[in-house]
This record gives C-alpha cells, structure tokens and sequence, in this order.
C-alpha cells in the first residue's frame, strides 16, 4: 500500500513513458505486448511480474531500482525525450529562414518565462 502523495508503480511507468516520449503503442511495441497491458500496469489495475518489471526498464531505458521507485535516476533531465528530438528533426527539415523564426520565437519566450 502506498503512503498518500507517493508514485504508484503504475504512475511511474507512466511518468517514465511520457519522459521519455512514447505512447502506449510504442512502449508496447517495445515490449512485445499490446497496448491494453501497458494502459492496465499504468491504471494499476495489473501487476507487472518480475520478468515484465525488466522489460519496462528495458524498453524505458532506466534500472529496474529507478522503475521501483528506489532510486532516482541520476541522468533524469538530462537527455530529450524522444518528443523533444522528433520535434527537432522537424525544425531541422525547415528552410533555414524558418529555423531563424523559430528559434528567435523561442529564445523570446525562454526570456520570457526567467523572468517569471
């Protein structure tokens, strides 16, 4: 049973998949599985064996201590989610006219956001 305010196996796996920018369906084709499992491990409707508990942190690219909540991951943060980089792959297809909008739109709204 967890303690109120504590990240349920299920909401980890999901917080990781959503970190790392997969969807259920990928997390799943990763996997092996279906995509119904991974929605049921995330809800907690499900516990995930040991052997499945491997392949989550497998497929999300953490330990299986970061996966259990016993440790915090000490890259967390510091790559892109897969998002991130399929959104610059994007930008990187613009004109470079464009990239230089984008990139000034961005810079002007980072700006923005320190001083906040």
């Amino acid at each position: 049973m967890t303690q109120p305010g504590q990240e349920t196996l299920g909401r980890r796996i999901a917080r990781l998949r959503k970190e790392k920018g997969f969807t259920q369906v990928e997390l799943a084709e990763r996997m092996g599985i279906i995509q119904v499992l991974i929605s049921d491990y995330e809800r907690d409707k499900l516990r995930p064996h040991p052997e499945v508990i491997v392949r989550f942190a497998q497929a999300l690219r953490v330990t299986t201590d970061e996966l259990l909540g016993l440790k915090n991951s000490p890259a967390a943060g510091t790559k892109p989610s897969l998002k991130t980089l399929r959104r610059l792959k994007g930008i990187e297809e613009l004109p470079l006219s464009q990239q230089k909008a984008l990139f000034k739109t961005i810079d002007n709204f980072l700006k923005g956001a320190e001083k906040e």
